[in-house]
């Protein structure tokens, strides 16, 4: 039997009190973001929500056409320039989500993630039903969406100190599929690029990468650099690194738009691209470039389910976390 979690266990992990644990757990201030960031982290770590989830008897589940809907639902989108309604990625999912709403007859509210908790006390929790968070939202922020006591679920987004539903493109077979592909052809030389810390799907992608080459005994010589820029400092980021260390055969990117950013690199540096340099991408945003493959995700649906299960999970509320899986198509260029 698994031993249960408690908040002294938490205190004892982190080397904290358990007065400072206590609090950061039930969302009060006088702890640092910092320190309730580690708090949450750790106490997903050792399974503390675990404990919290109360089993739904089994034969009980509710079917989401049992009931008429109405009521808000709030969508939050991180505060970060290129995650938005108007991206390519984004908005389409984004507008998955709301005609889904719209057919069930629920509103619809979005919200920039806040710099603070200022605009969560402004939310009634009795008038949101529940909370879709679309990208990379920061813990602290995190822990005040719990306090409101609504379900949550996430959108291509994942934190160990937040259990929650959560729906994801199946980015381990995908990449498989495509990592497949290129080794097939005779490539030896690859470089992963993309921030591998900003999004779960990237880190995701790059251990399929690096298993993929071990698998067919490829060394993985990896530019750490070129697997953690910044957008906002990509360019200057890959400039440095090919003029030191020179061009893979291969790039695998995180997205198209690495490899966009990329290119156009090569070109601000008058760096004709090579024949024989092979991009890849992942998202299917940019059909334009020259990849030898990407991978079309279907945006609209992920919003589309992420909403389905959101009503299932609100009729549901007893039952475990699930992570759904939404496969994708390879699509080969020459």
């Amino acid at each position: 039997m698994r031993r249960k979690v408690t908040i002294q266990s938490i205190a004892d992990f982190t080397g904290l009190s358990k007065f400072a644990v206590s609090r950061a757990l039930s969302g009060k201030p006088g702890v640092s973001s910092q320190t309730r960031d580690m708090i949450f982290k750790a106490a997903g770590q050792l399974g503390y929500f675990k404990d919290s989830i109360t089993a739904q008897p089994p034969g009980e589940l509710i079917d989401l056409d049992a009931r008429k809907w109405s009521g808000t639902i709030l969508i939050l989108f991180p505060n970060i320039r290129y995650q938005n309604p108007d991206s390519l990625y984004w908005g389409p999912l984004f507008n998955g989500i709301s005609t889904r709403l719209d057919q069930r007859g629920i509103n619809v509210l979005t919200l920039t993630e806040p710099k603070d908790d200022s605009m969560f006390s402004l939310l009634n929790p009795e008038a949101i039903m529940g909370v879709i968070t679309v990208g990379s939202i920061s813990t602290p922020i995190l822990v005040e969406i719990r306090s409101l006591g609504i379900p949550v679920m996430m959108v291509d987004h994942y934190d160990p100190g937040f259990p929650c539903d959560s729906i994801f493109t199946d980015n381990l077979s995908c990449m498989r599929e495509l990592m497949n592909l290129v080794i097939n052809k005779g490539y030896r030389n690859y470089q992963f690029l993309g921030n591998i810390r900003d999004a779960q799907s990237f880190y995701e992608r790059f251990l399929v990468f690096r298993a993929a080459l071990e698998d067919n005994d490829i060394e993985l010589k990896q530019n750490p650099s070129l697997n953690g820029p910044e957008i906002e400092n990509f360019r200057e980021t890959f400039a440095a690194a090919v003029t030191e260390h020179g061009l893979p055969e291969v790039f695998v990117c995180a997205n198209d738009i690495y490899a966009l950013f990329a290119l156009e690199t090569m070109e601000i540096m008058g760096m004709p691209v090579p024949d024989n340099l092979v991009f890849t991408g992942f998202d299917n945003t940019h059909p334009n470039l020259p990849f030898l493959a990407t991978v079309n995700v279907n945006k609209q649906l992920l919003g589309t389910r992420a909403v389905d299960h959101m009503l299932w999970r609100i009729l549901n509320p007893g039952t475990s976390y699930e992570k759904i899986l939404i496969q994708a198509d390879l699509i080969v260029r020459d």
